[in-house]
């Protein structure tokens, strides 16, 4: 069974920066698109970012210029670099990640992680 472990999230002031990660543990063989997605209070979920396995890159129009996404393979891990963090990226963080295959060539659609606060103060 494949489980995603994120981390990184936490309190910073406007202009600040952040990297989350997000870990996928289990018998993995390939992964097709590992993202994230953000929940801000009273709002719905929406996407963030994503990184797909042949390395292209999708960023919503509010991030982009400000958030990278990377992925490490070999590690299963993406991550989410956040540079010049305004008060309105204060969300909960998910993790997405679409296409799993496991060596028990078991295949997973869609997975979330468990989600990690971030807090952006003015």
């Amino acid at each position: 069974q494949v489980h995603l472990v994120e981390s990184g999230g936490g309190l910073v002031q406007a202009g600040g920066s952040l990297r989350l990660s997000c870990a996928a543990s289990g018998s993995i063989y390939s992964i097709n698109v590992m993202g994230w997605y953000r929940q801000a209070p009273g709002k719905t979920r929406e996407f963030v970012a994503h990184m797909v396995s042949d390395s292209s890159t999708k960023y919503a129009d509010s991030v982009k210029g400000r958030f990278t996404v990377s992925r490490d393979n070999a590690k299963n891990t993406v991550y989410l670099q956040m540079n010049s963090l305004e008060p309105e990226d204060t969300a909960v963080y998910y993790c997405n990640v679409l296409g799993v295959v496991t060596n028990n060539h078991l295949y997973e659609y869609e997975l979330w992680g468990q989600g990690t606060q971030v807090t952006v103060s003015s």
